[in-house]
């Protein structure tokens, strides 16, 4: 089973994107505020499509005011995101046919992969799995 969940991108003014997708018709799902990582995450849907979501990712500014990285046209766009069934059992059938895991479901949750293009692709379990062998010790591999 593999079900389609976000598309992330990346802003710069939280609050003024926010409200362009609502004037698309989306509304906030839920948010989310990291304070050690110093970002925010706003899930957005439109009414009667809630499992088809885009995440906006906000990157605060450093604690000494510098602004965060910012990301021209063409890199606010982050990553797509999947539900799978068992994240071990693809990520094995992902490797085993070549590709890369760049980040690899040490956690038994959450893995990386890239397209040929170099889209990145984020991979999370439904449910929980413990962390298991290999993945558990494997490092990431590039960036994701």
């Amino acid at each position: 089973m593999t079900k389609y969940l976000h598309t992330m991108i990346r802003v710069t003014d939280i609050d003024r994107t926010v409200a362009f997708f609502k004037l698309l018709g989306l509304e906030e799902q839920k948010r989310f505020d990291n304070e050690s990582g110093r970002y925010t995450l706003v899930f957005l849907a439109a009414p009667g499509d809630e499992d088809a979501q885009v995440e906006l990712t906000y990157n605060w500014p450093a604690e000494d005011g510098t602004p965060a990285e910012h990301y021209g046209e063409g890199r606010n766009f982050g990553h797509l995101a999947y539900r799978v069934s068992n994240i071990y059992d693809v990520c094995q059938r992902m490797m085993d046919a070549g590709v890369t895991i760049n980040r690899p479901p040490r956690d038994g949750h959450m893995a990386f992969v890239r397209t040929p293009d170099n889209i990145s692709i984020e991979l999370l379990q439904d449910g929980h799995l413990e962390p298991a062998e290999p993945w558990a010790s494997m490092p990431n591999t590039g960036v994701w």
